[in-house]
Protein backbone atom coordinates (compact mmCIF):
# COMPACT_ATOMS: atom_id res chain seq x y z
CA UNK A 1 0.00 0.00 0.00
CA UNK A 2 1.37 3.70 -0.47
CA UNK A 3 1.87 5.62 1.99
CA UNK A 4 -0.83 8.32 0.91
CA UNK A 5 -3.38 5.76 1.25
CA UNK A 6 -1.88 4.31 4.69
CA UNK A 7 -1.50 7.83 5.69
CA UNK A 8 -5.42 8.59 4.24
CA UNK A 9 -7.02 5.50 5.98
CA UNK A 10 -5.43 6.42 9.58
CA UNK A 11 -6.81 9.97 8.87
CA UNK A 12 -9.92 8.67 7.46
CA UNK A 13 -10.54 6.73 11.35
CA UNK A 14 -8.60 9.02 13.63
CA UNK A 15 -10.82 12.36 12.51
CA UNK A 16 -14.16 10.03 12.72
CA UNK A 17 -13.39 9.05 16.47
CA UNK A 18 -12.05 12.60 17.29
CA UNK A 19 -15.48 14.01 15.89
CA UNK A 20 -17.02 12.16 18.24
CA UNK A 21 -14.48 12.64 21.25
CA UNK A 22 -15.13 16.41 20.96
CA UNK A 23 -19.12 16.05 20.95
CA UNK A 24 -19.10 13.90 24.31
CA UNK A 25 -16.92 16.56 24.96
CA UNK A 26 -19.10 19.19 24.87
CA UNK A 27 -21.76 17.58 26.44
CA UNK A 28 -20.25 16.54 29.46
CA UNK A 29 -19.29 20.37 30.00
CA UNK A 30 -22.33 21.32 29.30
CA UNK A 31 -23.40 18.84 31.90
CA UNK A 32 -21.07 20.42 34.42
CA UNK A 33 -21.86 23.94 33.77
CA UNK A 34 -25.57 23.03 35.00
CA UNK A 35 -24.28 22.12 38.11
CA UNK A 36 -24.68 24.38 41.57
CA UNK A 37 -21.66 25.37 41.30
CA UNK A 38 -19.39 28.48 40.88
CA UNK A 39 -16.63 27.07 38.61
CA UNK A 40 -18.26 27.55 34.98
CA UNK A 41 -14.78 29.56 33.30
CA UNK A 42 -12.90 26.44 34.99
CA UNK A 43 -14.94 23.69 33.99
CA UNK A 44 -14.48 25.35 29.88
CA UNK A 45 -11.17 25.78 30.50
CA UNK A 46 -10.80 22.04 31.35
CA UNK A 47 -12.96 21.11 28.55
CA UNK A 48 -10.48 23.46 25.99
CA UNK A 49 -7.70 20.96 28.00
CA UNK A 50 -8.81 17.82 27.83
CA UNK A 51 -9.37 18.83 23.80
CA UNK A 52 -6.10 19.49 23.53
CA UNK A 53 -7.24 23.11 21.79
CA UNK A 54 -6.96 25.55 25.47
CA UNK A 55 -3.75 27.56 23.69
CA UNK A 56 -5.88 27.60 20.43
CA UNK A 57 -9.18 29.17 21.86
CA UNK A 58 -7.41 31.88 23.78
CA UNK A 59 -5.41 33.19 20.65
CA UNK A 60 -9.40 34.21 19.55
CA UNK A 61 -11.00 34.90 23.20
CA UNK A 62 -10.34 36.45 25.93
CA UNK A 63 -12.82 34.89 28.23
CA UNK A 64 -14.68 31.18 28.59
CA UNK A 65 -18.43 32.07 27.54
CA UNK A 66 -20.27 28.76 26.78
CA UNK A 67 -21.54 29.98 23.41
CA UNK A 68 -17.66 30.68 22.69
CA UNK A 69 -16.69 27.14 23.68
CA UNK A 70 -19.86 25.55 21.96
CA UNK A 71 -18.63 27.45 18.67
CA UNK A 72 -15.19 26.89 18.60
CA UNK A 73 -15.39 22.81 19.28
CA UNK A 74 -18.06 22.55 16.94
CA UNK A 75 -18.43 24.64 14.16
CA UNK A 76 -15.02 26.58 13.93
CA UNK A 77 -13.04 26.21 10.53
CA UNK A 78 -9.91 27.44 11.57
CA UNK A 79 -9.79 24.78 14.59
CA UNK A 80 -8.55 21.19 12.99
CA UNK A 81 -10.57 19.37 16.32
CA UNK A 82 -13.99 21.25 15.80
CA UNK A 83 -16.22 18.54 14.79
CA UNK A 84 -16.96 20.27 11.54
CA UNK A 85 -13.28 19.99 10.57
CA UNK A 86 -13.05 16.51 12.17
CA UNK A 87 -16.23 15.32 9.37
CA UNK A 88 -14.52 17.64 6.63
CA UNK A 89 -11.31 16.08 7.14
CA UNK A 90 -12.26 12.20 7.49
CA UNK A 91 -14.38 12.80 4.35
CA UNK A 92 -11.67 13.76 2.36
CA UNK A 93 -9.67 11.63 3.27
CA UNK A 94 -12.14 8.79 2.70
CA UNK A 95 -13.17 10.66 -0.60
CA UNK A 96 -9.35 10.21 -1.78
CA UNK A 97 -9.35 6.40 -1.25
CA UNK A 98 -13.05 5.70 -2.18
CA UNK A 99 -11.71 2.75 -3.93
CA UNK A 100 -10.11 0.76 -0.45
CA UNK A 101 -13.35 1.32 1.74
CA UNK A 102 -16.54 0.11 1.63
CA UNK A 103 -19.83 1.56 -0.01
CA UNK A 104 -21.06 1.36 3.39
CA UNK A 105 -17.88 3.26 5.05
CA UNK A 106 -18.26 6.33 2.11
CA UNK A 107 -22.03 6.67 2.44
CA UNK A 108 -21.99 6.54 6.56
CA UNK A 109 -19.39 8.82 6.65
CA UNK A 110 -20.22 11.21 3.38
CA UNK A 111 -24.33 10.92 4.85
CA UNK A 112 -23.08 12.38 8.08
CA UNK A 113 -20.97 15.33 6.67
CA UNK A 114 -23.88 16.16 4.49
CA UNK A 115 -26.32 15.98 7.38
CA UNK A 116 -24.19 17.72 9.94
CA UNK A 117 -24.08 20.65 7.18
CA UNK A 118 -28.02 20.97 6.99
CA UNK A 119 -28.42 20.22 10.88
CA UNK A 120 -25.37 23.69 11.22
CA UNK A 121 -26.80 25.81 8.14
CA UNK A 122 -28.17 27.62 11.00
CA UNK A 123 -26.66 28.24 14.66
CA UNK A 124 -28.08 25.29 16.67
CA UNK A 125 -29.45 26.92 19.95
CA UNK A 126 -29.45 25.66 23.27
CA UNK A 127 -32.46 23.83 23.02
CA UNK A 128 -30.76 22.07 19.89
CA UNK A 129 -27.49 21.00 21.33
CA UNK A 130 -27.87 17.62 23.15
CA UNK A 131 -29.90 16.41 19.93
CA UNK A 132 -27.23 17.44 18.15
CA UNK A 133 -23.96 16.06 20.29
CA UNK A 134 -25.89 12.78 20.39
CA UNK A 135 -26.51 12.57 16.52
CA UNK A 136 -22.89 13.08 16.30
CA UNK A 137 -21.82 10.09 18.65
CA UNK A 138 -24.38 7.73 17.18
CA UNK A 139 -22.90 8.89 12.86
CA UNK A 140 -19.32 7.74 14.52
CA UNK A 141 -21.08 4.66 15.85
CA UNK A 142 -22.54 4.18 12.63
CA UNK A 143 -19.40 4.59 10.58
CA UNK A 144 -17.60 1.76 12.91
CA UNK A 145 -19.60 -0.06 12.46
CA UNK A 146 -20.18 -0.23 8.82
CA UNK A 147 -16.11 -0.66 8.57
CA UNK A 148 -16.20 -3.81 11.19
CA UNK A 149 -19.03 -5.34 9.06
CA UNK A 150 -18.06 -4.64 5.60
CA UNK A 151 -14.23 -4.45 5.29
CA UNK A 152 -11.98 -7.27 4.61
CA UNK A 153 -9.11 -7.78 7.53
CA UNK A 154 -6.16 -6.59 5.20
CA UNK A 155 -4.04 -3.32 5.71
CA UNK A 156 -7.09 -0.67 4.88
CA UNK A 157 -8.95 -2.53 8.53
CA UNK A 158 -5.33 -2.20 10.04
CA UNK A 159 -4.33 1.52 9.15
CA UNK A 160 -8.17 2.39 10.35
CA UNK A 161 -7.84 0.51 13.50
CA UNK A 162 -4.44 1.98 14.40
CA UNK A 163 -6.11 5.68 13.69
CA UNK A 164 -9.21 4.63 16.00
CA UNK A 165 -7.30 3.30 18.83
CA UNK A 166 -4.55 6.21 18.80
CA UNK A 167 -6.86 8.97 18.71
CA UNK A 168 -9.70 7.37 21.72
CA UNK A 169 -6.00 6.46 23.98
CA UNK A 170 -5.02 10.16 24.19
CA UNK A 171 -8.54 11.48 24.39
CA UNK A 172 -9.26 8.98 27.65
CA UNK A 173 -5.64 9.98 29.17
CA UNK A 174 -6.42 13.73 28.39
CA UNK A 175 -10.01 13.43 30.41
CA UNK A 176 -8.40 11.84 33.24
CA UNK A 177 -5.45 13.37 33.93
CA UNK A 178 -7.45 17.16 33.18
CA UNK A 179 -10.75 16.41 35.59
CA UNK A 180 -8.58 14.61 38.04
CA UNK A 181 -7.23 17.64 38.81
CA UNK A 182 -10.07 19.66 38.68
CA UNK A 183 -12.17 17.27 40.69
CA UNK A 184 -9.71 16.31 43.03
CA UNK A 185 -7.99 19.48 44.72
CA UNK A 186 -4.95 19.15 47.31
CA UNK A 187 -5.94 18.56 50.64
CA UNK A 188 -9.71 18.51 50.04
CA UNK A 189 -11.89 15.57 50.76
CA UNK A 190 -14.55 13.83 48.15
CA UNK A 191 -17.19 11.91 48.10
CA UNK A 192 -19.92 14.21 47.95
CA UNK A 193 -23.05 14.75 46.33
CA UNK A 194 -21.20 17.68 43.83
CA UNK A 195 -18.27 14.81 43.37
CA UNK A 196 -20.17 12.24 42.23
CA UNK A 197 -22.28 14.20 39.80
CA UNK A 198 -18.96 15.46 38.64
CA UNK A 199 -17.59 12.06 37.89
CA UNK A 200 -20.43 10.54 36.68
CA UNK A 201 -20.40 13.51 33.43
CA UNK A 202 -16.95 12.56 33.12
CA UNK A 203 -18.00 8.42 32.50
CA UNK A 204 -20.05 9.39 30.33
CA UNK A 205 -17.80 11.75 28.41
CA UNK A 206 -16.03 7.83 27.53
CA UNK A 207 -19.22 6.17 27.07
CA UNK A 208 -18.50 4.29 30.87
CA UNK A 209 -21.18 5.33 32.91
CA UNK A 210 -23.27 2.04 33.26
CA UNK A 211 -20.61 0.12 32.29
CA UNK A 212 -18.69 1.16 35.44
CA UNK A 213 -21.88 0.44 37.83
CA UNK A 214 -21.92 -2.56 36.97
CA UNK A 215 -18.31 -3.37 38.01
CA UNK A 216 -18.54 -1.05 40.64
CA UNK A 217 -22.13 -0.81 42.44
CA UNK A 218 -20.42 1.17 45.43
CA UNK A 219 -20.20 4.71 45.54
CA UNK A 220 -17.65 6.53 42.76
CA UNK A 221 -14.14 6.55 44.41
CA UNK A 222 -11.34 8.18 42.18
CA UNK A 223 -9.49 5.23 42.29
CA UNK A 224 -11.73 2.73 41.16
CA UNK A 225 -12.66 5.75 38.16
CA UNK A 226 -8.97 5.46 37.24
CA UNK A 227 -8.56 1.91 37.41
CA UNK A 228 -11.56 1.76 34.93
CA UNK A 229 -10.04 3.94 32.52
CA UNK A 230 -6.85 3.15 32.37
CA UNK A 231 -6.28 -0.76 33.26
CA UNK A 232 -9.21 -2.68 33.12
CA UNK A 233 -9.21 -4.39 29.43
CA UNK A 234 -12.87 -5.29 28.95
CA UNK A 235 -13.44 -1.63 29.41
CA UNK A 236 -12.99 -0.78 25.48
CA UNK A 237 -11.84 2.77 25.59
CA UNK A 238 -9.33 2.26 28.34
CA UNK A 239 -5.94 2.76 27.61
CA UNK A 240 -5.07 -0.87 28.34
CA UNK A 241 -8.16 -1.81 25.96
CA UNK A 242 -7.27 0.69 23.54
CA UNK A 243 -3.39 -0.66 23.78
CA UNK A 244 -4.88 -4.43 22.88
CA UNK A 245 -6.66 -3.50 19.74
CA UNK A 246 -3.04 -0.94 18.57
CA UNK A 247 -0.56 -3.96 19.29
CA UNK A 248 -2.99 -6.10 17.57
CA UNK A 249 -3.68 -4.13 14.56
CA UNK A 250 0.83 -3.86 14.41
CA UNK A 251 0.59 -7.49 14.35
CA UNK A 252 -2.00 -7.48 11.80
CA UNK A 253 0.51 -5.61 10.01
CA UNK A 254 3.70 -7.16 9.79
CA UNK A 255 2.10 -10.63 8.91
CA UNK A 256 0.16 -8.57 5.81
CA UNK A 257 3.17 -7.39 4.99
CA UNK A 258 5.22 -10.21 5.93
CA UNK A 259 7.71 -8.47 7.93
CA UNK A 260 7.40 -7.41 11.49
CA UNK A 261 6.05 -3.44 12.39
CA UNK A 262 9.06 -1.64 13.41
CA UNK A 263 6.53 0.28 15.68
CA UNK A 264 5.69 -2.72 17.40
CA UNK A 265 8.04 -2.90 20.16
CA UNK A 266 7.03 0.64 21.81
CA UNK A 267 3.33 -0.43 21.27
CA UNK A 268 4.12 -3.76 23.30
CA UNK A 269 5.88 -2.25 26.13
CA UNK A 270 2.91 0.23 26.21
CA UNK A 271 0.45 -2.84 26.55
CA UNK A 272 2.17 -4.49 28.87
CA UNK A 273 3.31 -1.67 31.43
CA UNK A 274 -0.48 -1.48 31.42
CA UNK A 275 -1.33 -5.16 31.75
CA UNK A 276 1.20 -4.95 34.62
CA UNK A 277 -0.13 -1.65 36.44
CA UNK A 278 -1.38 -1.42 39.98
CA UNK A 279 -3.55 1.73 40.56
CA UNK A 280 -1.89 2.01 44.60
CA UNK A 281 1.77 2.46 43.09
CA UNK A 282 0.67 4.81 39.84
CA UNK A 283 -1.15 7.04 42.42
CA UNK A 284 1.94 7.20 44.74
CA UNK A 285 4.25 7.95 42.26
CA UNK A 286 1.73 10.42 40.60
CA UNK A 287 -1.00 10.17 38.31
CA UNK A 288 -0.10 13.06 36.32
CA UNK A 289 2.96 12.17 35.51
CA UNK A 290 1.78 8.43 34.45
CA UNK A 291 -0.29 10.07 31.92
CA UNK A 292 1.77 12.14 30.25
CA UNK A 293 4.51 10.23 29.95
CA UNK A 294 1.19 7.89 28.69
CA UNK A 295 0.41 10.49 26.16
CA UNK A 296 3.91 11.68 24.93
CA UNK A 297 4.59 7.49 24.36
CA UNK A 298 1.22 7.14 22.52
CA UNK A 299 2.54 10.55 20.12
CA UNK A 300 5.81 8.85 20.06
CA UNK A 301 3.73 6.09 18.69
CA UNK A 302 1.77 7.76 16.23
CA UNK A 303 5.07 9.23 14.66
CA UNK A 304 6.72 6.26 14.21
CA UNK A 305 3.74 4.49 12.82
CA UNK A 306 4.01 7.07 10.05
CA UNK A 307 7.77 7.58 9.31
CA UNK A 308 7.45 3.55 9.09
CA UNK A 309 4.77 3.41 6.74
CA UNK A 310 5.93 6.79 5.08
CA UNK A 311 2.43 8.72 5.60
CA UNK A 312 4.14 11.62 4.23
CA UNK A 313 5.15 10.07 0.52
Amino acid sequence: MLGRTANDLFWMARYMERAENMARLLEVGHRLILLPHDGGDEEWRSTLRSAGVEGGYLERHSQFDTALVFDYLLLDRENPSSVYSCLASARTNARAQRTAITTEMWEGLNGAWIEFQRRTAVRPTANDLPALLEWIAECSALFRGAMLNTILRNDTFFFAQLGTFLERADNTARILDVKYYVLLPQNELVGGGLDNAQWAAILRSVSAHRSFRWVYRDRFAPWHIADFLMLNPQMPRSLRSCYIEIVAALAGLGQHYDRPASSLVLAERTASTLANGDMRTIFQAGLHDFLSTFIAGNNLLASEIAAAYHFAD
